[in-house]
């Protein structure tokens, strides 16, 4: 499929880099909205590491600063106590970890769930690119993976739009056997799509320490050794996560619904119960790693998604 038939699709199927540009409204027109203190620039309340690397100034002394910080230098240039104050850069950069694999291409209303994982990954990125932010991003899906370096300013948010962009464009091509799958439903197995874990090895490279990584997918086959690769990664990196929910999942009306497989095959289930973040598994094993985590609802727009990231803000 063209890059015009897909365009075609609309947002909701195929966003690309104009709609995500465009959602950058909804970040200023939240921003007059009461947010969680912090102490750093970016779009998430992080711990803290530290008074920082960077100087940032040098200024006169003043009552309660630390003795530690006084600048021989100027001190003694001037006759008066200097003390350098220092920024926490390393903590500004915001890596938006995205999954676009296979298990993401699907949606019951309104958007893809790899749809709404992208426009969710672009809100994220906004929200720190307005309080100075870096920001970087990895999508992965089952074909080579889109990186775009971390960058400031809107022309890294520029960078970052287009890159999603792309990166959604060609897992739609590979599900439709014209990408890095090729050939048809029937030939695909759960085994050509790589796991979670696959993905947060990959970022826990690429992340500066003291990065956020920012993780949105719906935790389909996290893999067996998800918990390690969690844990490596934030040994040098925060981690948070959203979690996108279909509206599928919050119905459990006892009906049988038929699906296809990875693999072709016709196949029935049904809802076993609604959404719960609080009994849901996706979130218990997630609280168990301390991995701060929010739902996104496929359905809901941007605006739903914006109070989504307050609410991740507020569970950091």
């Amino acid at each position: 499929m063209t890059a015009a038939a897909l365009a075609d699709l609309g947002p909701g199927v195929a966003p690309d880099a104009e709609h995500l540009l465009r959602l950058r409204h909804w970040v200023r027109a939240d921003r007059a909205a009461p947010r969680a203190a912090t102490a750093l620039p970016g779009g998430f309340v992080v711990r803290r590491r530290g008074r920082g690397l960077e100087v940032d100034d040098i200024r006169l002394f003043a009552e309660g600063d630390d003795l530690r910080h006084l600048d021989r230098n100027a001190t003694a240039r001037t006759g008066e106590p200097h003390v350098r104050t220092f920024r926490d850069e390393r903590e500004r950069t915001l890596l938006l970890l995205v999954d676009l694999r296979p298990s993401m291409l699907w949606g019951t209303r309104r958007a893809l769930r790899s749809a709404a994982a992208v426009e969710a990954a672009a809100l994220a990125g906004w929200r720190a690119l307005e309080t100075g932010g870096r920001i970087g991003l990895l999508a992965f899906g089952v074909g080579e993976p889109v990186v775009v370096p971390a960058r400031g300013r809107v022309r890294g948010m520029i960078a970052v739009a287009g890159g999603l962009a792309v990166a959604h464009d060609a897992a739609l091509a590979g599900a439709l056997g014209a990408g890095p799958w090729g050939g048809s439903p029937q030939t695909r197995s759960p085994s050509d799509e790589p796991s979670l874990a696959a993905g947060l090895r990959i970022a826990a490279r690429l992340a500066p320490k003291g990065a956020t990584v920012l993780l949105v997918s719906g935790f389909d086959h996290p893999g067996a050794d998800f918990d390690e690769a969690a844990g490596l990664m934030m040994r040098r990196s925060d981690l948070a996560a959203l979690v996108v929910v279909d509206a599928l999942e919050a119905r459990a009306d006892g009906v049988v619904y038929p699906f296809l497989d990875p693999g072709g095959a016709l196949r029935r289930g049904r809802i076993a119960a609604p959404f719960d973040r609080t009994t849901d598994p996706r979130f218990l094993a997630l609280d168990r790693l301390a991995v701060a985590a929010a739902p996104i609802r496929a359905e809901a727009g941007p605006a739903a998604m914006v109070e989504a990231l307050e609410a991740l803000d507020g569970r950091r």
